[in-house]
């Protein structure tokens, strides 16, 4: 299984947001969770402090564990028929062919 990375683009296979397709913004291996683009923002609202005086309000991730993220594959390619032509343009006989 390919691992995940930021900028990826993942599906959300579990939870309150099943079937949802994000990027991801942050990944925090040693939790074991994932920050995607618009998917789990809350905003908290902060006390005043000497250093935020007016205090307000502050929108944050909530990380999506990861075994709950499954990595949308690219367009899925197909595999055209190719005939083998000879050189004249006749096709070439198959083995065993009659």
């Amino acid at each position: 299984m390919k691992s995940l990375k930021i900028n990826d683009t993942v599906i959300v296979i579990a939870g309150a947001n099943k079937g949802k397709e994000a990027k991801i913004v942050k990944i925090d291996r040693k939790a074991g969770k994932a920050c995607l683009e618009g998917i789990g923002v809350v905003e908290r609202h902060m006390k005043r402090t000497q250093f935020n005086p007016k205090g307000g309000k502050k929108t944050i991730h909530l990380g999506i564990d990861l075994s709950n993220l499954k990595l949308k594959e690219a367009s899925k390619t197909v595999k055209s028929a190719v005939k083998n032509v000879d050189k004249k343009g006749d096709k070439k006989a198959k083995k065993g062919a009659k």
